[in-house]
């Protein structure tokens, strides 16, 4: 993978259907995201309060 400090999501199983979460900044100023199945070529990067917006979603709270 990149140069990033990355985390393997805790829903992972074993295969190619991974997500990994990184952050980078001094007070993790972005976030990143990419899968197990292309790590170093399709990276998606965002604020962390969009990426929390985004998780609130999925978790179907209807606060995002």
């Amino acid at each position: 993978m990149s140069s990033h400090d990355w985390q393997k999501s805790t829903y992972c199983q074993e295969g190619d259907a991974c997500l990994h979460v990184a952050a980078s900044g001094g007070t993790a100023e972005t976030v990143h995201l990419t899968e197990s199945a292309d790590p170093a070529h399709s990276i998606l990067s965002t604020t962390p309060a969009a990426f929390g917006a985004l998780l609130r979603v999925l978790k179907g709270d209807g606060r995002g």
